[in-house]
């Protein structure tokens, strides 16, 4: 049973939290292997929130510039990729500003619906330099990684321009591996694994969620195997296995020549459950299977495992 113990925890400004965390003790070549698969995760499989599209009231496309502003529209679409927000949204959902100037327009400004929040409200957007009404309308979607302006064209309603969309909640991830502080075994190691997030996540969030990501693809992988062992036919098997357990077994453990194993690859079987689905006869009907090779196998299926060709 390993441990996890948050070594150092800092938050320099509010979209950068950072957090250094123990794990272990691991047998030699755990801790390379976890710290890799976790550092993918959360890199890539983390979900965020994030302006998608924004239409700005008389713009009709990213190389025009608004009246009184001093930013022109790419500049301030920039500007709001870098808007940082956090929250639970399933659907797309619409946000709002509406300001006059002359003053600077920053994301504290805009209407968010109550079910989104802001990370840093303090972030730039732009400046009215005189008296002038400025109005957006923002697209706010969840999503993964990072999506290109040129991805999110093709899904914006009519009149929004895209934005680069900055889902991932973490920025970094390092790890490193560590002889494991144990008086047990010289052969234990411990992963030291570091994670900085924009504050739409706290690293224990990140990492909590991570595990739980992995934990649920694993659990589609487990084989559980719910059917007590029983003979399903006594003229087939001999032994108390399961047609679930045979399953399991490659022919390769069977240790045969080269003859008959590759005779056995030809005809697609792999495993005892495949070959248990042949008669003596049936075998010997393939290419190049002789007696010797039919004698070989049922020898060897006797010997290891207790069981009996059909005839």
């Amino acid at each position: 049973m390993f441990q996890v113990q948050c070594l150092q925890s800092t938050e320099k400004t509010e979209t950068e939290l950072y957090s250094k965390y123990y794990i272990g003790p691991f047998i030699n070549g755990q801790s390379t292997t976890i710290g890799n698969t976790l550092r993918r995760v959360l890199l890539s499989s983390l979900q965020g929130l994030a302006i998608v599209g924004v239409r700005i009231t008389g713009i009709n496309h990213e190389f025009s510039t608004i009246p009184h502003v001093k930013e022109d529209v790419v500049d301030i679409l920039l500007n709001l990729k870098q808007i940082v927000l956090k929250g639970d949204i399933n659907e797309p959902t619409l946000a709002r500003l509406r300001i006059k100037g002359p003053g600077i327009i920053t994301a504290r400004d805009i209407d968010l619906p109550s079910n989104v929040s802001l990370v840093e409200p303090q972030q730039y957007i732009a400046t009215i330099a005189a008296k002038s009404n400025v109005e957006m309308e923002f697209l706010i979607a969840r999503g993964q990684n990072y999506l290109k302006n040129s991805t999110v064209d093709s899904i914006l309603p009519t009149g929004f321009l895209s934005v680069d969309a900055v889902f991932m909640p973490v920025k970094k991830v390092n790890f490193f591996v560590e002889t494991a502080q144990t008086n047990t075994s010289s052969e234990l190691e411990s992963l030291i694994l570091e994670i900085w997030t924009n504050g739409s996540l706290t690293p224990a969030e990140a990492l909590s969620a991570s595990a739980e990501i992995l934990e649920n693809s694993f659990q589609l992988l487990r084989i559980t195997n719910t059917t007590p062992t029983f003979a399903l036919n006594k003229d087939i098997y001999t032994k108390e296995e399961s047609p679930e357990q045979l399953d399991t077994i490659f022919i390769e453990e069977l240790e045969l020549s080269v003859r008959a194993y590759n005779c056995l690859k030809r005809a697609n079987i792999h495993t005892v459950s495949d070959l248990m689905q042949y008669s003596v006869n049936d075998l010997l009907e393939f290419k190049n299977f002789g007696q010797k090779s039919a004698d070989e196998v049922g020898e060897s299926l006797k010997k290891r495992f207790d069981m009996d060709l059909r005839k």
